[in-house]
């Protein structure tokens, strides 16, 4: 099965996706992961990619959809993937249909998570990373034994640059200027699902798993 999950920054697109690849056996592929590490390397694309993330702007298209189709075109994509972050703009969702159908594929749902401002705010802003293992915490949802220590290595917790205050809003007013006309687009092709995303995990995933055996 070949999903997009949909949905503002806050939204559970990362944590959900995790589950949804373990009970459907396909890759979870998150462009922004793949583009952090690059940052991290300070490679070509990495160094095209980090002044655009470090503002909370889109990474041009052409950087976008080049390193989409290397990743897609990998082994493990054979049977199914999901994609939490991609396509983000209508010039993106067209390139990805027209990769797919060379290889007589199509995304089979677009599954939309709908959270508020509110929480969006809240997840993003408590969210902590660990600079050792990569493990994610949230003050609020998910908060560590130990103040800034990562619970599984040990490793001192810190806070992304694009999840400051100022940072997360930009994102937040992108996604809704240029990334909402996606929805319409998957729409239009009778691929949207809408999910509600301020249960738990575990809840939100028995009902996407119901929507999608329906």
């Amino acid at each position: 099965m070949n999903l997009i999950l949909l949905g503002a920054p806050g939204s559970g697109k990362g944590t959900l996706a995790q589950l949804l690849s373990s009970e459907l056996g396909v890759p979870h592929i998150s462009p922004g992961d793949i583009l952090r590490e690059e940052v991290k390397k300070d490679s070509r694309l990495g160094k095209m990619a980090a002044p655009f993330m470090e503002k909370g702007e889109l990474v041009p298209d052409v950087v976008m959809i080049k390193l989409m189709e290397q990743r897609m075109d990998e082994p493990d994509c054979e049977h199914g993937f999901i994609l939490d972050g991609f396509p983000r703009t209508i010039p993106q969702a067209q390139q990805l249909d027209q990769f797919l159908s060379r290889s007589n594929k199509r995304i089979d749902f677009a599954v939309k998570f709908e959270v508020s401002e509110k929480c969006a705010l809240k997840r993003l802003g408590g969210r902590r990373i660990c600079s050792r293992c990569g493990a994610d915490f949230n003050l609020y949802t998910k908060p560590p034994r130990k103040e800034n220590v990562c619970d599984l290595c040990g490793g001192k917790l810190f806070q992304r640059k694009d999840d400051n205050e100022e940072v997360i809003y930009n994102r937040l007013k992108v996604y809704g200027e240029q990334t909402l006309p996606i929805e319409e687009y998957y729409n239009h092709q009778g691929k949207l699902l809408r999910i509600n995303t301020e249960n738990s995990p575990d809840m939100v995933l028995k009902e996407i798993l119901e929507v999608l055996e329906a």
